[in-house]
Parts: C-alpha cells; structure tokens; sequence
C-alpha cells in the first residue's frame, strides 16, 4: 500500500489537470475560476498575488472595479455547472458519509502539521 502522501499528490495533480481540461474551453485556469468564483477578497488571500489572473478577468470583460460585469456573471453560470459536473464525477461512486470522513481525516492531518 503506498503512503497517504503518495495519494494525496497523486489526486491533487489529477484534479488540478482535469480541473484545467474543463476550464480550457475557456482558456481559464483554476485561479481564474476561484476569482470568478470568488468576490470577496478577503476569500482570495489565501491564494497569494492574482493580479495577472484578475487583469486577464478585465481584459474579457467579466470583472471591473464593481465586481462581475454582466458578461461575468454569464461566464460564472456557464463554468459554475461544468465546475459542478466535474467535482460530480471525482466524487462519483464515494457516499456523502465517505467523503465527510476523507475530508475529516485530511482536515485533521494538516492540523497535525500546522501545530509542527
């Protein structure tokens, strides 16, 4: 049996590839769709420096210095269902209970850490 660290890069590079395979019908990465996702900046910190990601959001037109524009909004429901397509086939097959206890586990490991 590999070791939890194995699985857990394994599955992060496996969502973040197919995660960018949605978004690319848009030329978007996951940072772009947190942002889109996202208005409240305080929500983005964690993120670090997004100002390339947010310029690239202006340029198309989806965001300016009120939030998402109406073009953005469009763009937010359009990727908000694929986004919900694509975690419905990660989680496809695991039961809410599963779940709650992978994240639970996983949770409490990065607690284990945070106190190191």
């Amino acid at each position: 049996m590999k070791p939890i660290g194995f699985w857990f890069a394994h599955l992060h590079q496996a969502l973040e590839s197919s995660l960018d395979r949605v978004l690319a019908t848009e030329s978007l990465t996951r940072r772009h769709w947190q942002v889109l996702n996202t208005a409240d900046s305080e929500a983005l910190k964690p993120f670090g420096d997004l100002r390339e990601t947010i310029a690239d959001l202006r340029v198309r037109g989806w965001i300016d210095d009120n939030g998402l524009t109406e073009a953005g909004r469009a763009a937010h429901l359009r990727l908000k269902a694929e986004v919900g397509e694509f975690r419905s086939r990660v989680t496809d097959g695991i039961s809410d209970d599963e779940y709650r206890t992978t994240v639970g586990v996983l949770e409490r490991m990065a607690a284990n850490l945070a106190r190191e």
